[in-house]
């Protein structure tokens, strides 16, 4: 009799296991649950003396450890996705309007900024090509006679 063995051909989803076929971030995550819900149990029950209800509050003290563990989408983590859905509905603005950039705009400003800066410095030329003329020393002095002091 055959028998037949299921290869993925995608390699990039398949994780490598450690131990009891689980990979470190289930072990991590269920060592953590367990530390945190076995003393939990404990004080419960010592607290209340009923073993059900200390049984339950144990569950629901790990059961997010465990979705954080096992919970996968799209070949994200839970937190990952936790994250993205924090972003979108609390701290980004819930419109958002598509804005392009038009290089032909970038373009005219680049234009407008260069002509600008060439007016500017032609004024700043001709200011410093002029010559700054002295009192008493025009055509007006010369003509009434009086010396040019030089």
């Amino acid at each position: 009799m055959a028998m037949y063995v299921s290869v993925p051909r995608d390699l990039s989803r398949v994780k490598s296991k450690i131990i009891f076929n689980l990979t470190k971030r289930q072990l991590l995550c269920f060592g953590a649950a367990a530390l945190i819900g076995v003393p939990a149990f404990f004080l419960i029950k010592k607290t209340t003396a009923n073993v059900s209800l200390a049984a339950m509050s144990m569950i629901v003290i790990m059961l997010p450890l465990f979705f954080l563990a096992m919970y996968e989408r799209d070949g994200q983590p839970l937190e990952v996705i936790a994250r993205h859905f924090i972003e979108t509905k609390f701290i980004r603005p819930k419109i958002r309007p598509y804005r392009t950039d038009n290089y032909y705009r970038t373009l005219e400003r680049q234009a407008w900024a260069e002509e600008e800066v060439a007016k500017i410095v032609r004024r700043h030329q001709e200011t410093a090509e002029k010559p700054v003329r002295k009192k008493g020393t025009g055509a007006k002095h010369k003509a009434a006679g009086k010396p040019h002091k030089a």
